[in-house]
């Protein structure tokens, strides 16, 4: 829980923000005209924003994934 509630209230960026408040306008243009798979949509952007994971968490770009290079004596 107390993971949960650092996620939640630390480590805010522009692009976290920017997934929060785009995904709430996605989905709630979405709710009002009727289009369920936008609604869909938007909360998956909503929650990225909200509790940073994928993108809004900053490890797309930061070289996270990558293998380290292993060098090969001969």
């Amino acid at each position: 829980m107390k993971a949960l509630m650092f996620r939640l209230t630390s480590q805010w960026t522009f692009i976290r923000v920017f997934y929060l408040l785009t995904g709430l306008f996605i989905a709630s243009q979405a709710f009002i005209e009727k289009q369920w798979f936008g609604v869909l949509f938007g909360t998956y952007f909503f929650s990225m924003g909200l509790f940073a994971f994928g993108c809004a968490s900053g490890t797309c770009f930061s070289g996270a994934c990558e293998k380290p290079t292993v060098n090969k004596v001969d």
